[in-house]
């Protein structure tokens, strides 16, 4: 099961950032983070603990 990530070895612009604040603020789980930003779950939990966010790891 391989999914194709759009955003690939991108650089996080800020309207990014700012979306996955809001998005972790709200509670959303870390895969429904990655889906929503097209983004592997690994890029968004490591720009989200670079951050000190806390992100939910409920699937």
């Amino acid at each position: 099961m391989t999914e194709k990530f759009e955003r690939h070895r991108q650089p996080w612009t800020s309207d990014e950032i700012q979306k996955l604040h809001r998005l972790a603020e709200k509670g959303m789980s870390l895969r429904g983070i990655s889906k929503a930003m097209t983004r592997s779950e690994e890029s968004v939990q490591a720009r989200a603990k670079a951050d000190g966010l806390k992100v939910s790891k409920l699937r």
